[in-house]
């Protein structure tokens, strides 16, 4: 759980990055955020998912 939640927000400081790189605007940076932090998030899951099965 805990690996989900940081990728998730990892995801969303570079969505924000990357929106505020491009000059976007503040609902720029929101819809970065939430993309990224979900597609992070989703990496997270797998992540976790495979180390729960290792272990």
């Amino acid at each position: 759980m805990i690996v989900v939640l940081g990728m998730a927000l990892l995801g969303a400081l570079l969505g924000v990055r990357t929106a505020r790189k491009r000059n976007g605007s503040g609902a720029d940076l929101a819809q970065y955020a939430a993309g990224y932090g979900i597609a992070f998030a989703l990496i997270g899951l797998v992540i976790s998912l495979v180390l729960v099965r290792l272990v």
